[in-house]
């Protein structure tokens, strides 16, 4: 990969002492990258907290405005080998909302249940500054996780909601999603029990995970839906055939999770990678064994060398791409370190033109994709 550009290491250690002595901006597609205070196509600049610009996710009565880019704190402590201990974790997240961002996403299953302790204590003394959203609908039987079932009932929907509250140390959640469809509860029975906590002041908006279109208009006609969460990256397009289309005409946001393909996008993973059997579930995933990753790596060496004569890396080349697609796309990256914290954000000031877009699309698009994103298990739990 090094012969393609400077590696993601070198990237960040010469941007910052380059940005530091000099302050400029850097020209991406022969347009110069507004920094912050300036307006920009993709949102409004606040000149506070860091300046990242701002998006809207939804509209009307279920809009909320939040920094373009989120932060997910599932790999905090969940599901990515290791991670740092409580206080670096804190740390972290402070400097997200130093630099910015306003929209942190959790869920009870992240653990289950630690990543909301961590998030809550993390976001102590914040209330009003950020939002936080969290998600319902898995099983759980004594804390442990029914794989083979769903619950968003009424009754565990507001279960769920009252635990997360406590464990977030807030008075409401600024976006409660259902994590993934039950099949034995309709949809307009969820959509009217969230909105029966939104009038209770618990909630504030209402968003849904990889779900359908039909799902989407059910639901958004019982109770606007301010969002919708689904893995979306240069690997992963699906959602480009209905569910976008769908968010432009309804006028609902959307929240890209794993916008870097769980770290793969970044460059830092290669097939003698070795992930955490305790807790990392790429080892699970079809598209992260060492076969798969050897040839997709050509992806990542096509992002190096569309970042090359750019001073960007792959990781700000794919968060970029998701920004220049929709003004109302918001990806939630995560990370647990914070030099990548900085590399992903910086991508908020991105612009390609659509020339460089169709570039970019067409190169990845070329090399056939090896591996399926989920297993059979879990890809299952999505609806299509």
């Amino acid at each position: 990969m090094e012969k393609s550009g400077m590696s993601r290491r070198d990237f960040i250690k010469s941007a910052a002492l380059v940005g530091a002595m000099l302050g400029v901006s850097p020209v991406v597609g022969g347009c110069a990258a507004k920094l912050a205070g300036g307006e920009s196509s993709s949102g409004r600049h606040t000149g506070e907290n860091g300046g990242l610009p701002h998006r809207t996710l939804g509209t009307g009565s279920a809009a909320l405005e939040v920094s373009a880019l989120g932060f997910g704190c599932m790999g905090l402590n969940h599901h990515r080998s290791r991670h740092p201990d409580k206080n670096m974790a804190i740390r972290l997240v402070h400097e997200a909302i130093d630099r910015g961002v306003t929209l942190f996403d959790t869920a009870e299953s992240y653990g289950p249940y630690i990543n909301e302790e961590l998030v809550g204590e993390a976001l102590k003394g914040y209330a009003g500054k950020v939002s936080v959203s969290s998600k319902f609908g898995h099983k759980y039987v004594n804390g442990k996780r029914v794989m083979s079932e769903e619950d968003s009932s009424p009754a565990n929907i507001r279960k769920v909601c009252e635990e997360s509250l406590r464990r977030l140390g807030v008075e409401t959640l600024a976006i409660f999603y259902q994590h993934r469809a039950d099949p034995n509860t309709p949809i307009e029975v969820v959509a009217e029990t969230v909105k029966e906590l939104i009038r209770e002041g618990k909630v504030r908006h209402f968003g849904l995970c990889e779900v359908n279109a039909d799902t989407i208009r059910r639901a958004h006609a019982i109770q606007p839906v301010t969002a919708i969460q689904s893995e979306y990256h240069l690997m992963h397009r699906a959602v480009e055939k209905s569910i976008l289309p769908l968010c432009g005409e309804l006028g609902i946001g959307f929240v890209p999770y794993s916008p870097l393909n769980r770290g793969f996008l970044g460059g830092s993973l290669n097939e003698y990678t070795v992930f955490d059997a305790a807790n990392d579930n790429r080892q699970t995933l079809p598209r992260f064994t060492p076969e798969a990753m050897r040839a997709n790596l050509r992806i990542v060496e096509v992002l190096h060398a569309f970042g090359r004569t750019r001073g960007i890396t792959a990781a700000q080349i794919a968060l970029a791409w998701l920004l220049n697609k929709k003004p109302w796309i918001v990806p939630i990256p995560g990370t647990t370190k914070p030099a990548h914290l900085a590399e992903n954000l910086y991508a908020a000031d991105i612009r390609f033109t659509p020339a460089e877009m169709k570039e970019l699309e067409d190169a990845v698009a070329a090399i056939p994709i090896v591996g399926s994103r989920y297993n059979a298990e879990q890809e299952a739990k999505v609806q299509n």
